[in-house]
């Protein structure tokens, strides 16, 4: 009877110590985001929200170019790592896609009336879609092309995606912070996959 009191306790403390620890993170996120879109610089709009724009005609452009450059050069190392970099788009916007629904966490706008919505933004907060997929492909063209030169610009410029859903406040620093590394993530669970899938291939063929 003791052990039971003394495992309801300790699971109800937990319970409250998690409860807690979801408000503050909470109140963490709201202040941060307040922070960066309350007291934003407004002729900064124009460049976010082109900045912001961006992240999908790029992601869809940019493997586009990689392969019709493969074809015109006859080159299958091309070739293969632009469909690397396709498939990686693809990957994460499934998982992207299904988490909204599974989360169906609401746009800091609707929540909080003081956040100022600068950009139209439709369906769920979490994760941010825009971040994911320019992280995506920042992550998938820099492992594609490990150069200082290819990095560094594709790194800042997801990084500006991520931070200009914020300054427009269409999205949580949560949402941006996740958005990140499932961008991140999708890439290297595609390259792993491919790694496999290549693998099992000379192995068969052997």
């Amino acid at each position: 009877m003791k052990n039971k009191i003394k495992v309801f306790k300790t699971s109800c403390l937990t319970i409250f110590l998690f409860c807690v620890s979801i408000v503050n993170a909470q109140n963490i996120d709201i202040n941060i985001l307040r922070d960066i879109n309350v007291n934003r610089n407004k002729n900064l709009d124009p460049t976010f929200k082109l900045v912001s724009k961006s992240a999908l005609p790029i992601s869809i452009a940019a493997p586009i170019i990689i392969y019709s450059v493969g074809l015109i050069k006859k080159d299958s190392t091309i070739k293969k790592q632009a469909i690397f970099i396709g498939e990686t788009f693809l990957v994460n916007a499934f998982i992207t896609t299904a988490l909204k629904q599974v989360v169906k966490r609401n746009r800091p706008f609707d929540t909080y009336a003081d956040i100022d919505q600068a950009i139209s933004a439709g369906g769920y907060s979490f994760p941010s879609g825009h971040t994911s997929v320019a992280f995506a492909t920042a992550t998938s063209l820099s492992m594609a092309y490990p150069k200082w030169y290819v990095i560094a610009p594709s790194f800042v410029w997801a990084s500006a995606v991520g931070y200009s859903r914020m300054h427009l406040g269409v999205h949580y620093p949560s949402d941006v912070f996740a958005g990140a590394i499932l961008g991140s993530g999708s890439a290297y669970l595609t390259y792993k996959a491919n790694k496999w899938i290549n693998k099992k291939r000379s192995k068969k063929e052997k």
